[in-house]
């Protein structure tokens, strides 16, 4: 085999779920890589993350996202190092993106803290202001023809509802108003379905284009992004981007178009990706069934020790 047929491997930095102090606290303070990631975003920010994180009581305030971004590059600052991953094409699902951003050149890591914290004060602004009441509820084994009798009901209705995510086959992200939450949750229950979380504010939601205009016209132009040393592969379609243009606009999609992992899976493995290394806090990507079937997995995180996984046999 060449060196151009050698199976590729891909870094993936995950979307963020709800976490707290607890999970992930001790991480922070006992991990050297995060120390150092740490001490760079308290710098950048002109206040102590580990502080503001620690009496923080949103699971997704401005200190918990900054948090979860040190989590996840020191996470990769680690299979670099210690494990001699060395990706070829970058991956970063929802929140990852912002890790993915830093981690392949197009900002250096103090200024991409200050654009996550930047953007989660307009995020915050924004669900104060407008679908106050917007939920994201995450689901699986749901039969798609059965989900779409569900949402039929809501169309019949009039009640708003966005897709956000499609992760795998019946594993889907619908945004909403909270009071529907339960009634959902009853339905998909009752379709054999599983509910998992439920993420406020709400996200990926065609809803938020006012959301995605704000940060574009009044957050983005503050930074200069560089283009990417590493291929990116954006979360809404696949798409691989390659210049700063393209991993702007990837930045500013993700606010109002749904991701689709089944997408980047194919595109990876089009690639000629054999093997996934997810960086940071993951309690979903590395679980998921077009990711344990397609790709030899690696999780480097909070609270567990790197783990290989090789796909499964068809």
């Amino acid at each position: 085999m060449t060196a151009s047929e050698q199976p590729t491997t891909a870094i993936v930095f995950p979307g963020m779920g709800p976490s707290s102090f607890s999970e992930v606290g001790k991480f922070l303070v006992l991990d050297p890589f995060a120390r150092k990631r740490l001490a760079e975003a308290d710098e950048a920010l002109g206040y102590s993350v580990f502080d503001r994180f620690r009496e923080s009581e949103d699971s997704y305030s401005e200190a918990t996202q900054i948090a979860f971004l040190v989590n996840s590059m020191a996470s990769a600052d680690r299979a670099v190092e210690e494990l001699g991953i060395a990706p070829d094409i970058c991956v970063g699902p929802s929140f990852g993106q912002k890790a993915a951003t830093a981690f392949v050149g197009s900002l250096p890591f103090p200024e991409l803290v200050r654009l996550t914290a930047e953007m989660a004060r307009y995020e915050i602004a924004y669900f104060t202001e407008e679908y106050q009441d917007a939920v994201t509820h995450t689901f699986f084994r749901t039969p798609q023809d059965k989900l779409a009798e569900i949402l039929a009901e809501f169309d019949e209705r009039g009640e708003w509802y966005d897709y956000s995510g499609y992760l795998d086959e019946g594993f889907c992200m619908i945004s909403l108003r909270e009071k529907e939450l339960e009634g959902l949750k009853q339905r998909v229950s009752r379709i054999g379905g599983y509910s998992m979380y439920t993420m406020v504010p709400a996200v990926h939601a065609p809803a938020f284009k006012e959301l995605r205009r704000r940060v574009e016209e009044d957050v983005l132009p503050k930074y200069e992004l560089a283009d990417p040393r590493l291929p990116v592969v954006t979360d809404q379609d696949g798409t691989v981007v390659r210049t700063a243009d393209e991993l702007r606009t990837m930045l500013l999609d993700t606010f109002d178009r749904p991701i689709h992992w089944p997408k980047v899976v194919a595109t990876l493995k089009e690639a000629g990706v054999a093997k996934v290394c997810i960086s940071g806090p993951d309690n979903l990507f590395h679980r998921l069934e077009c990711t344990k079937s397609n790709f030899e997995v690696v999780t480097v995180g909070p609270g567990k020790r790197p783990r290989d996984r090789a796909p499964r046999k068809r």
